[in-house]
């Protein structure tokens, strides 16, 4: 849990800048204002609201992509879309498949040159702009360089679409879930 949280720790910065230009570009009653800047209640309210609704869409996402493996979200998007005209659903399902396992191995090389930031000690760095950007730049470079590796190594295995899988049988109790999710989608849009 710990280690989530360490995680997920610029998402809530993220959230508290968007909480934050929420309360103070949306117009209303003036709670306080200091410097030319003032803060609403309605600001307040719609920051805290849009914060929370992307906290749970992370929330739901870290919950999903931890309890649910590639292969099964793999299987079942592709019995999703198999009716569907005009979608090769095989190459959408490997698709969805690969990147919730790229999300792990993403982290980690997070963490890796988070660790090489400060064991050169650029964590004394007191612009948060420019830690993000000496942070995330050479993380897409290494994420690129990881897909394509895959993508190489995928090739010399001649991978294509046309391979048989294991078929997805529903249990039955997907009804369940899916009367959870609309009822907690309707609560969120009602919000």
């Amino acid at each position: 849990m710990l280690s989530t949280l360490n995680h997920i720790k610029y998402f809530i910065l993220l959230l508290f800048f968007i909480f934050a230009a929420r309360a103070l570009i949306v117009k209303g009653d003036i709670l306080f204002s200091f410097y030319g800047l003032s803060i609403t209640e309605q600001g307040l309210k719609e920051g805290i609201l849009v914060s929370f609704k992307f906290f749970l869409v992370m929330i739901t996402g870290v919950v999903f992509s931890s309890t649910t493996k590639p292969s099964c979200v793999k299987n079942a998007v592709q019995w999703f879309l198999k009716p569907v005209p005009f979608i090769p659903e095989k190459r959408v399902a490997i698709m969805i498949s690969m990147a919730l396992s790229f999300i792990p191995v993403i982290l980690n090389q997070a963490h890796d040159i988070s660790d090489a930031r400060k064991a050169r000690c650029a964590d004394l760095q007191k612009n948060p702009v420019k830690k993000i950007i000496r942070l995330v730049f050479p993380l897409l470079k290494k994420t690129f360089l990881s897909a394509d590796n895959i993508v190489l190594a995928m090739e010399s295995r001649c991978y294509s679409d046309d391979r048989t899988g294991p078929e997805f049988i529903p249990s039955g109790r997907e009804i369940y879930f899916l009367a959870a999710s609309v009822i907690l989608s309707s609560g969120l849009a009602w919000l």
